[in-house]
């Protein structure tokens, strides 16, 4: 019942207020519409013969134009349903969006500036405001949708937390935005490319390795990993592994082969050799 109430004293303070807007809207455009009459009616009285040859003339002859007549309830409607002008984040956040569109439907090569700006509602001089090239604005487009690397935490084990990073990874290169990115990888050339390969290494390859080596480390230390297994390429293997089957083989990444390159590849290669101590024991 509360509810109930709720809603319809907002649907009288939503009617109160178009009923506002549209009073204004009509006034205004009643306002300039006797503006343009009179002037109209005056023009028309100061070109007549008899104003020209000094004889009195009779304005009040000339019928003032009458305003045009508004439905109050189309006006308000038709400023209500204007859509409000996005500014900071939430224009960013459309164009980010819009980009990832054109580069999963269209690809690089078909992305422009102009059909960013249209798909996000806004002008083309909003985006160079920002970003000179397409370059700029797909690295930061990328830059701020792709999930960031965290640190995993210890769990008592370094198969678990490999499954943990592993699988965060693949969601990763799943996601939208890891699409985008894997569209874009695979149709530049060497030059264009050289740009976002860079970016992939900062954003995704090293995190990744470098959360690697701690969980080999802490293995080691815990006696789950073989001494000396820490090194930066044993930490190369599952990265590799992973842009390999995405990038060349262009297969799909998930959770059951985040398990298999973790059982079958990486435990054997960090793993106690069989009867040492700390294993048996």
């Amino acid at each position: 019942m509360d509810q109930l109430v709720r809603r319809q004293a907002v649907g009288r303070v939503a009617e109160r207020v178009a009923e506002r807007v549209a009073e204004r809207a009509v006034g205004r455009m009643a306002g300039r519409a006797t503006e343009r009459s009179g002037a109209t009616a005056s023009s028309a009285v100061s070109a007549s013969p008899a104003a020209q040859s000094g004889a009195p003339t009779a304005q009040a002859a000339v019928p003032a134009a009458r305003p045009v007549a508004h439905c109050p309830m189309k006006v308000a409607a038709e400023v209500l349903s204007r859509p409000a002008r996005r500014r900071g984040k939430a224009l960013e956040s459309a164009i980010f969006e819009a980009t990832l569109d054109q580069l999963t439907s269209g690809g690089y090569a078909r992305l422009t500036m102009e059909g960013v700006a249209g798909a996000a509602r806004t002008g083309k001089a909003a985006l160079y405001r920002r970003w000179a090239s397409k370059v700029e604005l797909v690295i930061d487009a990328l830059e701020s949708t792709l999930p960031r690397p965290t640190d995993t935490p210890d769990l008592g084990s370094a198969r678990a937390e490999l499954l943990l990073l592993i699988g965060g990874f693949t969601e990763a290169i799943s996601s939208r935005a890891g699409g985008a990115m894997q569209a874009l990888m695979s149709e530049l050339d060497h030059e264009q490319a050289v740009v976002f390969k860079d970016f992939v290494v900062r954003r995704v390859i090293e995190p990744t390795k470098d959360t690697i080596l701690d969980i080999l480390q802490r293995g080691a230390e815990r006696g789950d990993v073989r001494p000396g297994a820490a090194t930066p390429l044993v930490a190369d293997v599952a990265p590799a592994m992973l842009m390999y089957r995405v990038k060349v083989c262009g297969r799909d990444v998930g959770a059951e082969f985040a398990a298999e390159l973790v059982d079958e590849v990486l435990m054997p290669l960090i793993g106690m050799p069989a009867g040492d101590p700390a294993v048996d024991g």
